[in-house]
């Protein structure tokens, strides 16, 4: 009976052993998932932030930049974008996907749509604006609505504004042109 019992208590200490072992090896395996997944989370997060540094990072006499210059510079990275209805990416975009994102980069959350845009902020006159206010419009293509936005990028001599056609995707122009005069309806500052 005293060698069964010891019999037993040896069974059962090899046996705890070996189910404590495989428990760390399951607790150890989850620490290093969990480090994969933190890893490939801070990998993202670099690369997100990779997007946003090129334009943070431009400094004005060894000073930061208002938040306007920095949005505006965001947006300018975007020269070139084909234009696609509804697109926010570097794949395609519309001209208020390219505000909302310019924007949002910098975490100021604007309505998705043109005419929505347009109820945010103050409106201000042109002889008033500044880099980083919208420009809005209604194009002949469309009802009688705001439709289009356009963000001021300078005030140099004439108004610019970067902004998405159809024609000809992400570009910059001026407010001075037949076509955007006649279409203009109002400026708005959101900062």
């Amino acid at each position: 009976m005293r060698s069964i019992c010891i019999l037993l208590i040896l069974t059962l200490g090899f046996t705890s052993c070996k189910s404590s072992k495989s428990a760390r090896k399951k607790d150890n395996q989850v620490v290093i998932d969990a480090k994969r997944a933190l890893n490939n989370y801070d990998n993202l997060t670099t690369e997100v932030e990779l997007i946003k540094t090129e334009s943070e990072t431009i400094e004005e006499d060894k000073g930061e930049i208002s938040k306007a210059d920095a949005i505006t510079n965001y947006a300018l990275q975007f020269e070139g974008v084909r234009y696609k209805w509804g697109g926010t990416t570097p794949e395609g975009m519309d001209c208020s996907g390219l505000v909302f994102e310019s924007f949002r980069a910098y975490d100021i959350i604007l309505p998705r749509i043109s005419r929505d845009m347009a109820k945010l902020g103050d409106k201000i006159p042109l002889k008033k604006v500044q880099e980083g206010d919208l420009l809005f419009f209604k194009t002949a293509n469309r009802r009688n609505n705001i439709n289009h936005v356009g963000l001021i990028v300078t005030t140099d001599n004439d108004i610019q504004f970067i902004h998405a056609t159809t024609r000809a995707g992400v570009i910059v122009s001026k407010l001075s042109e037949d076509y955007w005069t006649d279409a203009f309806v109002e400026a708005r500052r959101i900062l």
